[in-house]
């Protein structure tokens, strides 16, 4: 176990799935070839088959013994598919506008379908999904290498760019698909939880840029954060698919009301809700209906004119107040020298950038 845990919450009630988290993420560290079809970050439509392609069914995660279960690498054209390039350059030649190669799949294909038959119970909402940076990482049970490893100062899980040989275990293992293998290296690479921007107190990228401001970041054990508060005070985030047994550090507040059911005449059928509770409850477990309804008697206090710190925190009125990331923490004081200097947290993830396979990679200019 790691010192402190770095942690993150998101709000379901309020992604309004506008990808501004993913192309935060894809700008900041994803821009490099062999990383085309990487999604660090990548906002799905529930019901649906997610990304990569049916990821909850690949296998991977702990079984109730606590044995690691058996998982596939994601096929790159079926499951990822095939990133593609548009023909730009052409159009001012008249050309029509289409793509280099004929796409069969890619992330968001099937964005907004959801379920059910429109306008009666037709359903859907979006899952944000990073990697959760786990308690009991499946990945690095996986690696025969010992290449992967958890920071002992704030649990962030990394990849030892060194150490990896891209034997794709790691990739197997993870029960939610969030590694992958980058095939112009030969390695495999994650989110980082932006440990670069953590470091010097600011928060991920996809949070700082996130529009629905649904995300919260700060340390578990941090009494007085709102990660905290969500997770050991309220208890209304809960992890996605817990029952991999990883332990997930990131958590979700699960939607809490959707549009009523109509019958055949067009009417509202009283009582009903278009999200069925039981699709819920796979996703973040039983407690899904205590979470429904705490947030709904704090909501009809709020109505009636009473206090609610837990909806004063969901609503987020100041965005600053949404990241706790205790600078502090990371940094060394000098008393003697008057300066404040970033400690080296942990070299295992950098000193990976000197490794020949890269060095070549960016002496090739491909960066």
């Amino acid at each position: 176990m790691s010192k402190r845990q770095l942690a993150m919450v998101m709000d379901l009630n309020k992604c309004i799935g506008c990808q501004t988290c993913t192309v935060a993420c894809k700008t900041q560290w994803t821009n490099r070839n062999g990383r085309d079809y990487m999604y660090w970050n990548n906002v799905e439509t529930f019901p649906g088959t997610g990304y990569p392609r049916n990821w909850q069914n690949l296998g991977g995660g702990f079984d109730p013994s606590g044995d690691l279960k058996k998982g596939v690498v994601p096929n790159l054209e079926r499951d990822y598919g095939i990133p593609w390039e548009y023909n730009y350059s052409e159009l001012e030649k008249g050309k029509q506008f289409r793509p280099h190669v004929d796409p069969r799949w890619g992330p968001n294909w099937d964005e907004d379908e959801g379920a059910g038959t429109f306008p009666y119970d037709n359903y859907f909402f979006y899952i944000p999904r990073i990697c959760n940076h786990c308690d009991n990482p499946a990945c690095l049970a996986s690696c025969p290498r010992d290449a992967i490893f958890k920071r002992d100062s704030d649990g962030v899980v990394l990849i030892d760019q060194e150490r990896c040989q891209g034997y794709r275990y790691c990739v197997a293992g993870c029960p939610y698909k969030k590694i992958y293998f980058n095939p112009k290296t030969g390695k495999s690479e994650k989110c980082i939880m932006c440990f670069p921007r953590v470091e010097k107190g600011l928060p991920s990228a996809c949070s700082q840029q996130c529009v629905g401001r649904i995300r919260f970041m700060g340390f578990l054990d941090d009494k007085e954060g709102q990660v905290h508060k969500l997770v050991n005070e309220y208890k209304v985030a809960l992890p996605l698919r817990a029952d991999y047994g990883t332990t997930p550090n990131v958590f979700y507040v699960p939607p809490v009301d959707s549009p009523p059911k109509y019958d055949a005449n067009g009417k509202p059928i009283p009582g009903s809700d278009r999200i069925p509770v039981e699709e819920l409850e796979r996703l973040f477990g039983p407690e899904v209906k205590r979470v429904i309804k705490t947030i709904k008697d704090e909501k009809e206090k709020k109505k009636n004119g009473k206090e609610s710190q837990l909806l004063d925190i969901l609503i987020a009125f100041k965005h600053s107040d949404m990241f706790r990331m205790d600078h502090g923490y990371y940094s060394k004081n000098s008393a003697s020298m008057g300066t404040k200097k970033l400690a080296p947290i942990d070299e295992r993830y950098v000193r990976g950038k000197e490794t020949k396979v890269f060095t070549n990679f960016l002496e090739r200019g491909q960066h």
